[in-house]
């Protein structure tokens, strides 16, 4: 009789239950190493996972014996055994078929889908079947999973738009759908740690989106800086669902993004600055829920936001933040920036259709000369 009562059994969320269960660790060796890139932090949070949780099945194209096409699953299978990391068939379909019913039979599927672009082959098995069942039975049923997907551009030596793709419209759109999309190492083990608890505790679906010219990346800006290294978060660290992350105190513009936009506009940044302009960059870090407290606070403190968006113009983020932050009441000044509404093509024509640093800085500088 009610839109509360029709949406009551969408996507139940405990988040106090979801943060006792994402900082407890099973195994804590991993915490006590040195810095480590985006894919070195995936692999080690998996297996602290695995320990953590005895239901966890890891599984995909590759996944197992191989260790992945990046290495990111590399050694998982031997030291967890067949059962519990596994290859699949090269369907995206079996893929989250076989995780629709682990998770109703009470597993923990953590399903691999080895680029964004294969997941639209079998998006409505996470449209149709998973985020939807616990909606339709009432709560008496749920599709419990975290799928992993290796994504977004930016791919050196590896192009064409099955490799490098942008689109994240069609999971934005699902109702109840948890979108996380870590760009730093110790961001991505604690949002894996929120993802896995959350999907344990309340039967979440969630969507872990991984920047794949970001897994092996070291340097920040300058070569051999190990700037985009980090720390393996400690045991008890975990990002809440919909919180972002802020670099810098800067006072004159706000640059709002996530993946790949976040190195391009920390690089952009440090250039500002040597001009004299402040700028502040708010990672997102969470597609779905948007951190809209977090943004509408960073964006008062400049009232001037750039967004960065590195997906396309029609149908992707910066939409939706633009949209976020008006409703919000944001009356400051907002501009956005983004890739063009184009699949991505082959060799060095990808970088005509995707976004870039000049781009960010040019109109960071146009934002700050507006009135």
């Amino acid at each position: 009789a009610s839109d509360a009562e029709v949406m009551a059994p969408l996507a139940p969320r405990h988040p106090e239950r979801v943060a006792d269960r994402a900082t407890v660790r099973a195994d804590r060796a991993a915490a006590t190493e040195g810095p480590v890139t985006l894919a070195q932090a995936v692999n080690r949070a998996l297996g602290e996972l695995l320990h953590t949780f005895p239901g966890m099945c890891v599984f995909g194209e590759d996944v197992g014996r191989k260790g992945g096409v990046y290495g990111v699953t590399k050694g998982l299978q031997q030291r967890f055994g067949p059962a519990r990391v596994f290859d699949t068939l090269l369907d995206e379909q079996s893929i989250l078929g076989v995780a629709l019913g682990g998770g109703l039979t009470g597993l923990l599927p953590v399903p691999e889908i080895q680029y964004l672009a294969y997941l639209h082959n079998a998006a409505d098995q996470i449209r149709g079947e998973a985020a939807t069942q616990q909606f339709f039975s009432a709560g008496q049923f749920r599709n419990p999973m975290v799928v992993r997907v290796a994504g977004y551009a930016y791919q050196k030596g590896f192009g064409g738009h099955f490799h490098n793709d942008n689109a994240v419209g069609a999971l934005r759109d699902i109702p109840g759908l948890v979108i996380a999309s870590p760009a730093r190492p110790d961001d991505a083990a604690a949002m894996l740690r929120t993802c896995l608890a959350a999907a344990a505790e309340d039967g979440s679906v969630c969507v872990f989106l991984e920047p794949i010219a970001l897994y092996h990346t070291r340097d920040l800006h300058d070569d051999g800086d190990g700037g985009w290294l980090a720390g393996y978060p400690a045991p008890g660290a975990y990002v809440p669902a919909g919180r972002a992350r802020s670099y810098g105190d800067g006072t004159d513009l706000t640059m709002v993004t996530f993946g790949n936009g976040l190195r391009m506009s920390l690089r952009v940044a440090r250039r500002l600055a040597v001009g004299g302009i402040g700028a502040r960059v708010v990672d997102l870090r969470w597609l779905a829920p948007l951190p809209v407290d977090d943004l509408l606070r960073e964006a008062r403190l400049t009232g001037r936001v750039l967004v960065v968006d590195e997906t396309r113009r029609t149908g992707g983020v910066s939409e939706g933040v633009v949209a976020a932050l008006t409703d919000a009441g944001y009356a400051g000044l907002i501009a956005r920036v983004t890739s063009k509404d184009s699949f991505v093509p082959l060799g060095p024509a990808a970088n005509t259709v995707l976004l870039d640093e000049p781009t960010i800085e040019k109109a960071a500088i146009g934002l700050l000369d507006a009135r």
